[in-house]
């Protein structure tokens, strides 16, 4: 057995507890004991004097296959060159503490095999291959020329996702768990990036989607939905599906209706933030992208601060591939922004979000018995500005995989000694 202790760091435990100066004493992988002064000897002790520590945090919502996508960039870019990119995308989510993600579109079998073997650093991930959308819908990739050109590409790893119609639904529905699926994503209304669709206007029709909440219950899968629409927001809480992406036109109705359903929200308030970001930067977007995305912006923000307001259930997540990898932590400060607490915001990044993706048996917190994903931040908890930047080391079950502390370039106070590690 191998044993590590986090000495006298102020510990956001991902509960709601406040947070509080503590040891963290992890054995073999797991988390053994989260208390003051444990005083035990172990194999390494990490110095965590003046800086927080937490549990490994979740981002809900990503795409490592694609980056501040362009329709030139998609053009100009060879098929197998985004596989590799993907492996530069996950080290990056990982060093910034992300140690779970939920990749809503792009990242098939393969890419998630690679990271599950060990042959790239990545965040434990669950994939959801690609989108299920409509003709027309926000994952129909047809473009006004008559070609199809999209950000997810279509390969025998992550076949079309469009359908239209229950028995359409069904079959598709096993295609993609057949395809390797964690997580099933469908788009029940209209988009931003979509050449077409429109976010105002819900997809699919409610015998459409209780054929998808049926097929994939039986597999014991979870759905989440990309849903801005008002309509298409209630219809996806009416099927019982997981959690709302996006959820940027909620009214008070859709509101209630998810506190009763008690279904989740994952904001991704970075994402039209980054689209706008691009556009002013002159990245080449088309008009609509760019109309769409100012059109959405103001609604987002009340929509997900009336949300937080009510007291529904928010995960962190970021649509992060809309904007740069590895500025996940950027979420935060805006979270707190639209009425959550500091505190809130990293529940919302741990225990809220491991539970949402059904993990928090063994994720989430830093509780004895739970699986040692830890990370050692310099600064303050109720601190938001530059996380990114402030992670010191990224630990997975208990060993150290990221960050200036274990790769190098560091001898501040975290950083670990040779004496240290035995």
């Amino acid at each position: 057995m191998t044993s590590t202790l986090f000495s006298g760091g102020t510990v956001v435990d991902g509960t709601l507890t406040e947070p509080r100066q503590a040891d963290v004493l992890v054995r073999d992988g797991r988390i053994a004991d989260v208390g003051p002064s444990l005083g035990v000897d172990t194999d390494v002790v990490v110095d965590c004097s003046g800086r927080t520590v937490t549990p490994g945090l979740f981002d809900c919502h990503v795409h490592v296959m694609f980056e501040q996508p362009s329709m030139v960039q998609v053009l100009q870019t060879p098929f197998s060159l985004p596989f590799y990119e993907a492996a530069g995308r996950l080290r990056r989510t990982l060093a910034t503490g992300v140690t779970w993600v939920r990749d809503a579109g792009g990242a098939d079998l393969g890419v998630a095999e690679a990271v599950r073997r060990g042959l790239t650093p990545g965040p434990r991930l669950q994939i959801a291959v690609n989108m299920i959308s409509q003709t027309g819908g926000h994952g129909d990739d047809w473009q006004a020329c008559g070609a199809h050109v999209g950000l997810i590409q279509e390969h025998p790893g992550c076949p079309s996702a469009v359908v239209d119609g229950p028995v359409d639904m069904r079959k598709k529905v096993r295609e993609l768990i057949r395809a390797g699926a964690d997580v099933l994503k469908v788009a029940t209304s209209g988009g931003v990036l979509s050449p077409r669709s429109n976010p105002l206007h819900g997809h699919l029709r409610d015998d459409e989607l209780d054929a998808l909440v049926t097929e994939a219950t039986a597999a014991g899968l979870h759905v989440m939905a990309h849903a801005q629409a008002t309509d298409g927001i209630k219809a996806a809480v009416r099927a019982d599906i997981r959690s709302i992406e996006h959820g940027i036109y909620l009214d008070d109705e859709a509101i209630e209706m998810m506190l009763d359903r008690g279904t989740w929200l994952v904001p991704t308030l970075l994402a039209p933030r980054a689209v706008l970001a691009q556009a002013d930067a002159g990245i080449p977007l088309p008009d609509a992208v760019v109309a769409k995305a100012r059109m959405v912006s103001e609604a987002h923000d009340d929509s997900v601060r009336r949300a937080i307001a009510a007291g529904v259930k928010v995960a962190m997540g970021t649509d992060s591939g809309v904007g740069a990898h590895g500025t996940n932590l950027d979420e935060l400060a805006i979270m707190r922004d639209l009425g959550m607490s500091e505190l809130e915001a990293w529940h919302a990044t741990t225990q809220v979000a491991a539970e949402l993706l059904g993990v928090e048996q063994d994720h989430g917190t830093l509780e004895p018995g739970k699986v040692a994903d830890v990370v050692v931040l310099d600064g303050s908890y109720d601190d938001l500005a530059g996380l990114g930047q402030r992670v010191r080391s990224v630990w997975l079950a208990g060993e150290p995989v990221a960050g200036p502390d274990v790769l190098g370039g560091s001898t501040g106070a975290g950083a670990l000694s040779g004496a240290e590690q035995g």
